[in-house]
């Protein structure tokens, strides 16, 4: 660990977390979005659904740990939400069962100490032909529909307002975005940069609306090491200095 200490935000989950510092995505993003305000710390495993999830939470968050997560944001679903295979293998996980899993997931976070903030992401739709298309090779009755990542995704809604955690339902999310399909994934499953910032400006519209104390939203968290320094770099008076610490000036998008 490097100090100073800063609040730490976990992302958990499958591919699309693993993934999500690749390709312009929503992790590195929010790491951008929150230089000099919060660590952003990857736990993001391809191919994992929640039955494996639940298997390592006492690992990946252990609640003897020093240092606890003031937020998570979690994300599972589009691999139990895959038809099962034949065989028994495979990533499958029965509806009842996922939304036990989430619970748990859910439960176990809520019982951490100092009680981090939890949001989840609902399961994103897909573009079914090219799934198929590119994977029909590779993957033995691979089934990834719309219907399936739908009902997933209500399911994880469902549970979240019951359990009283903030959710994003990226199922209609990304959907509200024209031509979807073609620019929100790189190959019809996992997120391009344009879905990315879908992701991201949700995630920034629950911090923001949360009546959390303190907020986690990054306009209202402090800034590590901001204080006016003789060392920046001069202004055009030739007398002053200009503060750079909060400079956003590099971002495509001014994120609100």
């Amino acid at each position: 660990m490097v100090g100073p200490l800063r609040p730490q935000f976990v992302l958990f989950g499958s591919s699309i977390v693993q993934l999500s510092f690749s390709n312009g995505g929503w992790g590195a993003i929010l790491a951008d979005v929150y230089a000099r305000k919060a660590d952003i710390i990857l736990r993001g495993y391809y191919g994992w659904n929640s039955r494996r999830a639940v298997e390592v939470l006492d690992q990946v968050f252990p609640k003897d740990s020093a240092t606890q997560p003031s937020l998570v944001i979690v994300y599972f679903g589009g691999n139990d939400s895959m038809g099962p295979h034949s065989s028994g293998l495979g990533p499958h996980v029965p509806f009842s069962e996922y939304v036990e899993n989430m619970k748990k997931i859910a439960s176990h976070l809520k019982s951490l100490p100092g009680t981090p903030r939890i949001i989840f992401l609902s399961c994103p739709p897909v573009d079914e032909d090219r799934v198929h298309q590119g994977t029909s090779g590779f993957f033995s009755e691979l089934v990834r529909t719309n219907e399936l990542c739908k009902n997933y995704s209500e399911a994880c809604i469902k549970m979240c307002h019951e359990l009283d955690v903030k959710v994003v339902d990226l199922f209609t999310a990304i959907q509200q975005k024209e031509n979807w399909m073609a620019d929100c994934f790189i190959d019809g499953v996992h997120l391009s940069e344009e879905g990315s910032k879908i992701v991201v400006a949700e995630i920034l519209k629950v911090l923001k609306e949360a009546e959390w104390k303190p907020s986690l939203h990054w306009k209202s968290m402090p800034t590590e090491f901001a204080e006016d320094s003789a060392y920046d770099l001069v202004a055009a008076d030739g007398k002053t200095t200009l503060n750079p610490s909060e400079w956003t000036f590099h971002r495509e998008i001014q994120w609100d």
